[in-house]
């Protein structure tokens, strides 16, 4: 049974959809998400447009919305829910990553330790 790096909401389909829509004239067709070095937690979730799809990266489809997850943030992501959520105080897409050990005050960056490939096969019944 394949196992997927990370899910979509709806809402995060949504608005991936809404992206590609409004990029359309350059060829959009997802988005790619990623991970660098960065903020005060030590890193930052990435999430570019992406006009070629590089076919070292894992697609996620949901609903008609197309996400690609750079390679070198795989272990960093295996498990995590993208969301997107409007707030009084701020409108974005959200990870909901067991990975993440902390975050930041003001929530740009964090602190995330890779998956545990063990842990997860034995919780899938794998082992």
């Amino acid at each position: 049974m394949a196992f997927a790096i990370m899910t979509m909401t709806d809402a995060a389909a949504d608005r991936v959809r809404e992206i590609v829509a409004a990029r359309a004239e350059q060829g959009a067709q997802g988005v790619r998400v990623g991970i660098k070095k960065g903020g005060c937690a030590g890193m930052e979730y990435t999430v570019d447009l992406v006009t070629e799809p590089d076919a070292k990266d894992d697609h996620i489809s949901h609903a008609g919305a197309h996400v690609w997850v750079d390679p070198a943030a795989m272990l960093y992501l295996l498990g995590t829910q993208m969301d997107f959520e409007v707030t009084k105080l701020r409108t974005g897409f959200v990870f909901n990553n067991p990975n993440q050990s902390s975050a930041c005050g003001c929530g740009e960056s964090v602190e995330l330790k890779p998956a545990d490939l063990k842990e997860l096969a034995e919780a899938r019944g794998e082992l």
